[in-house]
């Protein structure tokens, strides 16, 4: 998509950042990936031996160019993780492939970014809890399913009640949101989960899931958000984040606006917001 190329030409014309806040990861060590993924899940994907049917449910045909692709994207959030522990915040300009699962790809995802990172620091690093804020207008199926059974990684989503996917996997916690949703609506539903969120679970750890798909110009969304409602709802995430003391990841997730700009403007604020609240 256009975006993954304005946004960061948008962020470095505007000052918001410079080449040097820039990085480029080269692909996951496939160790990694296997924590999380199937192997041989994992071993027919690279080999690009899906069958056409198992393609078009993750939503484009497969090829060298796009494995190459997804688990570059895959350390992006692994490698963001690390500059996070060090900075409070970083950020994945991809990523947040949450409809991924263990054993297949679904929805434009092929392998579960968040899912692999979260992974990292609870085996690597020594990690005691984590929480998954995935504000996507789609539910997070894929994270929800492969951290089911896994107290230590909580599984927070908010998302469209009636969207994709048509069958909802199980959260820790899932607030079902109505068709049209709006910005008071919204907000007012994310501060009465998340505070209380951080406060009994004490989180080491937070992976944002940032997908501006919940404005009320995108093409799949179906909620009624402005993009100032989106800013301020970054703005509650990254403020508990700060007030905390908690690293974060922002993935930017998805964002299907009609006009480029409004997702470009959407995406912007995420970034912009973590610059005024870090540094």
């Amino acid at each position: 998509m256009a975006k993954y190329e304005l946004l960061p030409e948008q962020l470095l014309y505007e000052g918001t950042i410079g080449h040097e806040n820039l990085f480029a990861p080269p692909p996951l060590d496939e160790r990694l990936l296997l924590t999380v993924h199937d192997a041989n899940y994992w071993d027919r994907l690279r080999k690009l031996e899906l069958t056409p049917r198992e393609q078009r449910v993750t939503g484009f045909p497969h090829s060298p160019e796009l494995i190459h692709r997804e688990i570059c994207i895959m350390n992006g959030t692994l490698m963001a993780a690390e500059f996070a522990l060090q900075h409070g915040v970083a950020m994945n300009i991809a990523g947040g492939t949450h409809h991924a699962f263990r054993d297949r790809g679904e929805g434009f995802c092929l392998l579960n970014d968040i899912a692999i990172a979260a992974d990292y620091l609870l085996q690597e690093k020594g990690f005691q809890q984590i929480l998954v804020v995935d504000l996507d207008v789609h539910q997070g199926n894929g994270t929800a399913a492969i951290f089911q059974d896994r107290p230590e990684v909580y599984t927070f989503s908010m998302h469209g009640g009636k969207n994709y996917p048509l069958r909802k996997e199980q959260s820790d916690l899932d607030v079902a949101l109505l068709d049209g949703t709006d910005d008071a609506t919204y907000l007012g539903l994310l501060q009465e989960h998340l505070p209380k969120l951080i406060d009994v679970l004490e989180p080491d750890f937070i992976f944002f899931q940032s997908g501006v798909d919940v404005l009320s110009t995108d093409k799949l969304g179906r909620l009624g958000m402005s993009i100032g409602g989106c800013k301020e709802r970054d703005k509650m995430v990254f403020d508990l984040c700060y007030r905390h003391q908690i690293p974060v990841v922002a993935s930017m997730g998805g964002g299907y606006s009609e006009r480029i700009a409004d997702i470009v403007e959407a995406h912007a604020n995420t970034y912009r917001l973590a610059q005024e609240t870090w540094f």
